[in-house]
């Protein structure tokens, strides 16, 4: 699919249970691929957020995808990897950060915002009840809410992925029960949602949906 044929799906499924259009943004899932392909496949289409998940290469793309003698749109990176400490560095053009699971990520990002005049915003990442996967623990979450608060970032919401082998109905409520979890939290951002199973994440209430692979093929 290209970006407008999502694009156009988003807003049916806006249409269908009763959002407003626009409710939901796209995230472009880049890793992987060369600035020519994302300029021709994602920017052509306008200003859409781009999502990376290896911090070196978020770095150099940017790199290469910035400056005043490149015609470039304006590019909202997003990470969406796992954060390493020694690779935090890399991060300083991130608007939003997806995946905070622990305190001391967020605390290493702050204290590296202040040599960047800027920081991202986060999103908390929701443990999905695989054992293998990343993700605060919804016991915990609170918790970690409040103490990643006192960094002085901004906690825009919540992400999660949804388990490999979940059946239609195990994902749904996953993202009704994430979508929960932020309102009572009072945090209106929602990612949730790739290429595979995003229209149940509008469904649930998703404001951002990650779409990789369907944009390159």
């Amino acid at each position: 699919m290209s970006v407008p044929e999502v694009l156009a799906h988003l807003r049916a499924l806006e249409a269908e249970t009763g959002r407003q259009p626009g409710s939901v943004r796209l995230v472009a899932v880049t890793k992987g691929q060369p600035p020519e392909a994302i300029r021709e496949r994602v920017l052509a289409y306008g200003e859409h957020a781009l999502g990376e998940g290896r911090a070196q290469e978020l770095r150099d793309k940017a790199a290469l995808m910035t400056g005043p003698e490149i015609e470039w749109p304006r590019i909202e990176w997003h990470f969406i990897g796992t954060l390493q400490r020694n690779k935090i560095k890399y991060l300083k053009p991130v608007t939003l950060v997806h995946g905070i699971e622990e305190v001391w990520q967020a605390e290493a990002i702050a204290q590296a915002a202040q040599g960047w005049g800027r920081a991202p915003d986060l999103l908390l990442q929701l443990h999905n009840g695989e054992e293998q996967k990343h993700g605060v623990r919804p016991e915990q979450l609170r918790d970690v809410y409040h103490q990643v608060m006192h960094t002085g970032l901004k906690v825009r919401g919540l992400m999660v992925m949804a388990p490999d082998d979940a059946d239609e109905g195990a994902t749904l409520r996953l993202f009704e029960d994430t979508a929960r979890r932020a309102h009572d939290l009072g945090l209106p951002e929602l990612s949730m949602g790739m290429s595979s199973d995003y229209p149940l994440a509008v469904r649930a209430g998703a404001t951002l949906v990650r779409v990789g692979r369907r944009l390159f093929l």
